[in-house]
């Protein structure tokens, strides 16, 4: 039986190494790659005359991930019509090798000469100020003379264009309070800390909230276990002597994700014990709600220079 088996797996093994077959070659250096960045050049510089040379005149553009299975893809004219847009709504715009990929072309021996790229799109509209940064990656078809684009399968992310999109008119977000709830808990939990009540100041906070600060290395945060140990150790190097409110604070209610929000501007007044140093800094909070009423996320914004020896 295991000669049987043993026979058997040979034999699979063999047969696939028996279908392979060669169906073309890859070339790093080609002149459909260079066709193909001079093609992009010519959208960059707004070349129309030019572009419209490198264009078959049957040219098709299509997204790679479309999925309606009857669209034949965008015509010559149109894909002309889309690069005035990028020359004429975009500055700085670039298209660059997305590094360390780099295009290889594909002389394949039943479908021709195709050039496939991994590129990055830099531009920011003249209207919006949306800055596009992107990745994306093209398979051109060449024609028969391999002289000219008879077609492109394109990949991207397509969020950056709704982003532009939004942008182009005015739209509101939510609604800004003068006065609310949150913005009562703000004071009273700030007022709290001023008083030396720490535990009334920590109740206003979810248990399971963040802690950012402008200090912290980007991306890190605290949880609420680490943000009360930072406290006691601030609290154990400075005597308060008061925190008073610079202006007033907004709450802001967005209706894009939801999000809730008391934007708060502070003067705290501190002594250092170690020397009797008396200290005066501007602090910055954004204080976000859950639908309880707790504070599940606090973004810190000052000047830890200031509360060093």
């Amino acid at each position: 039986m295991k000669k049987f088996i043993l026979i058997i797996i040979c034999f699979y093994s063999f047969n696939l190494l028996a279908q392979k077959e060669k169906n073309g070659t890859v070339y790093k250096e080609h002149p459909g790659i260079v066709l193909v960045e001079t093609l992009g050049k010519a959208i960059v510089d707004g070349d129309i005359e030019k572009l419209s040379s490198m264009l078959d005149d049957d040219f098709r553009i299509r997204n790679g991930t479309g999925l309606n299975k009857d669209f034949e893809g965008w015509n010559k004219q149109q894909f002309i019509n889309n690069a005035k847009w990028w020359s004429s709504d975009f500055d700085y715009l670039s298209i660059t090798r997305d590094k360390p990929a780099y295009p290889d072309a594909i002389e394949y021996k039943e479908s021709g000469v195709w050039v496939q790229t991994w590129e990055r799109l830099y531009a920011v509209n003249k209207k919006t100020g949306v800055k596009v940064d992107m990745p994306f990656h093209r398979l051109y078809r060449l024609n028969k003379d391999s002289d000219k684009v008879l077609g492109i399968f394109e990949y991207n992310n397509q969020n950056v264009f709704n982003s532009i999109n939004d942008n182009y008119y005015s739209r509101e977000n939510g609604t800004i309070y003068i006065n609310h709830e949150n913005i009562n808990t703000v004071r009273k939990m700030v007022y709290a800390f001023e008083n030396g009540d720490r535990e009334t100041g920590w109740s206003y906070f979810s248990e399971n909230g963040r802690f950012y600060d402008i200090n912290l290395p980007w991306g890190e945060s605290m949880s609420f276990e680490e943000a009360k140990a930072n406290n006691d150790a601030i609290s154990s190097q400075f005597e308060i002597l008061g925190f008073d409110e610079v202006g007033y604070p907004d709450y802001l209610e967005y209706d894009r994700r939801g999000a809730k929000s008391v934007l708060s501007w502070w003067k705290f007044r501190m002594k250092r014990k170690s020397d009797d140093k008396l200290i005066l800094f501007p602090i910055h909070y954004v204080h976000t709600f859950n639908d309880e009423g707790k504070i599940i996320r606090s973004n810190a914004y000052y000047s830890a220079k200031l509360l060093e020896e």
